[in-house]
């Protein structure tokens, strides 16, 4: 049986180191394509950036900072990397399909919100979660 994937939530993309380059680019999501930030993006140490809001339905994750991150564990294990991230139906049941066809993986985790970390037979990561408990969606923000 396969993962269920209920929706796409956020794409992650690295840029710089964090300083003058993080800012640019998210003047230019603000102000040229117009978009909002997520002003609860949480603080997470020495990985500085910014969840810019795609409608109601998703965000880009801008991640500055040194790379590998501070909360890699390991070589391919970077959680700062860039990714895209897709909402599963259940994470734990994803996990177990993941254990029973064999796939590796990483996993991490953001206050209550459980990722699992795959790549794909190319090398690019895929991070899956839980999909109600992510603040991609504005609903789950409580911006509205």
């Amino acid at each position: 049986m396969a993962i269920k994937v209920v929706g796409i939530h956020h794409h992650a993309v690295r840029v710089g180191d964090g300083g003058e380059d993080l800012d640019a680019v998210h003047d230019f999501y603000t102000t040229v394509l117009g978009m909002g930030h997520d002003e609860g993006r949480p603080n997470i140490p020495e990985v500085p950036g910014w969840w810019i809001n795609v409608g109601d339905g998703g965000q880009i994750h801008l991640i500055g900072g040194a790379f590998p991150s501070v909360v890699a564990k390991g070589p391919g294990q970077d959680p700062a990397a860039p990714h895209v991230a897709l909402a599963v139906e259940n994470i734990t049941e994803a996990k177990e399909e993941l254990d029973r066809q064999g796939v590796s993986y990483f996993t991490s985790s953001a206050g209550e919100t459980q990722q699992i970390f795959v790549h794909d037979p190319c090398g690019n990561m895929i991070e899956l979660h839980q999909f109600d408990k992510c603040r991609c969606i504005a609903a789950n923000r409580g911006d509205k």
